[in-house]
């Protein structure tokens, strides 16, 4: 079949498709209908806004089939209330329950997350999901060892995130790095892929929004990130796929708390530049 493939009885030639097209490659005029252009195969990037937006479903792309893709249904639309107490409650969870994650809730995590918006529609994403306290204790140990060197050599910046004092509690006995997490889930990709860096840190928020609706809560593994990027040692142990580069990581589990309450925080800071 061709890319892009309309039909005709049901068409009402509004040129929605064309209007939405963000590689423009569908060829619209009034009183005609909708096709794509002589480049159109080599152009397209596959985002299916053409099919998703045609209100009369007569439009289907062959990589983006009209019956795959399922109808909005408006009865679950987020009111602009229920949106904000939802990213409200949304807390960075540091304390878990001694209970393993289930991988078919992870996998199920991540199916919803790797709808999240990439740069060109590159979909570069790549995941990563390491579980088993003891094996996430090793890798804390190789993050302890990276903020050692960090002290020795990088002082000035070291004691900007105070390295000195997680060494030491590390020493201790309490696991900074990780908080007790059973499970460590990365994003990752080429790290010459322009979009990556940002496509995988909007994959991760994803996912961290959607744990809440499965008993789960997560934590931005900061320190980790760092030395995953920077740290030889860490990239070892990582063992990444040639070339791929840690962009997201988060520390996952069950609460052992809940929490009650909305807390504050500072106002935006806008600049409104309005004609």
């Amino acid at each position: 079949m061709k890319l892009i493939e309309v039909n005709e009885k049901t068409c009402n030639q509004d040129g929605i498709c064309a209007a939405v097209c963000p590689a423009g490659i569908i060829s619209f005029s009034k009183d005609s209908y909708p096709a794509p252009i002589a480049e159109a195969d080599e152009l397209c990037i596959r985002c299916g806004h053409c099919v998703a937006v045609c209100p009369t479903g007569s439009l289907t792309h062959r990589d983006m089939p009209l019956e795959q893709c399922p109808p909005v249904n408006p009865e679950k639309k987020l009111s602009p209330e229920q949106c904000e107490h939802f990213f409200r409650a949304r807390r960075s969870i540091r304390v878990y329950k001694d209970k393993p994650v289930d991988p078919d809730t992870i996998a199920r995590l991540i199916e919803i997350a790797r709808y999240a918006p990439t740069g060109h529609n590159s979909q570069c994403v790549e995941w990563t999901v390491i579980s088993g306290r003891e094996r996430l204790r090793n890798i804390g140990g190789v993050v302890i060892d990276w903020m050692r060197w960090m002290l020795e050599n990088m002082p000035e910046v070291a004691a900007e995130v105070h390295m000195d004092r997680a060494v030491a509690r590390w020493e201790e006995g309490n696991d900074v790095i990780f908080r007790g997490a059973p499970m460590l889930i990365m994003t990752h990709a080429d790290k010459n892929l322009r979009p990556a860096p940002a496509a995988c840190t909007i994959a991760m928020a994803y996912l961290e929004l959607a744990a809440t609706t499965m008993d789960l809560g997560g934590c931005w593994a900061g320190y980790f990130m760092a030395a995953a990027g920077n740290f030889p040692p860490m990239q070892e142990a990582l063992a990444l796929p040639e070339g791929h580069q840690c962009f997201g990581a988060m520390m996952i589990g069950h609460p052992k708390f809940s929490y009650h309450r909305l807390p504050l925080r500072n106002a935006p800071k806008i600049t409104w530049r309005i004609s």
